[in-house]
């Protein structure tokens, strides 16, 4: 059963698919969960702090699944390949996931004013609220660690910089997906294996490249 908390920011994310954000009202948000307006605001503060715990909580969402295609037993292509396409389904679905790729925040969005690199804490993400959420720079930074993270485990001889470089290139391809679409019956996942065949990692030879 759902927290007050995460039944609060479900709420709010509810509320957000109908209204701008300067027209979500607390007292609405916290009727939807079933809440007193003196627990919303015993839970976040105030509105600013709602609007952090929602962005931060998409933040972590994405993150998750950026783990999940890390996870999968499959060469390091393929994973990078995924978190491209994670990458740029996750901003399709989610406007604020879409906003926090590319900094673009619409009327409609709550864009919190406070910016924070992305911890890798455990701690859920509304808990970690007042710490602000990331730029794109910092998401970017996070999804480049945890992949490089991965494939230096299974790789340990291979140049730092060159894996940076192949991960943070994945991750770009996917954001530029996001920016400019593909046209239709192009597929991303060739897009990007293709791309990362041209990079050279230095004493890995067919790992990268399945």
């Amino acid at each position: 059963m759902p927290t007050a908390r995460e039944s609060l920011l479900d709420a709010a994310l509810s509320a957000l698919a109908e209204l701008p954000w300067s027209g979500v009202r607390m007292v609405d948000v916290a009727s939807a969960a079933r809440v007193s307006r003196q627990t919303l605001y015993n839970e976040f503060g105030s509105k600013e702090g709602l609007a952090r715990a929602l962005v931060r909580r998409e933040a972590d969402v994405y993150l998750r699944g950026v783990d999940r295609a890390l996870a999968e037993h499959t060469d390091p292509a393929d994973r990078l390949v995924r978190i491209a396409e994670w990458t740029c389904g996750s901003a399709r679905s989610s406007a604020l996931v879409r906003a926090l790729l590319t900094g673009c925040w619409s009327e409609r969005l709550p864009a919190p004013s406070a910016r924070a690199v992305v911890s890798v804490s455990a701690v859920p993400a509304q808990r970690r609220a007042d710490a602000g959420v990331p730029g794109p720079a910092e998401l970017v930074a996070a999804v480049r660690d945890r992949a490089l993270a991965a494939l230096e485990r299974e790789a340990p001889g291979a140049d730092p910089v060159e894996l940076a470089r192949y991960c943070e290139t994945a991750v770009r391809l996917g954001l530029s997906f996001v920016v400019a679409p593909l046209g239709r019956g192009e597929g991303h996942a060739g897009y990007v294996r293709a791309v990362l065949a041209r990079l050279p990692v230095r004493a890995m030879g067919q790992r990268l490249d399945g």
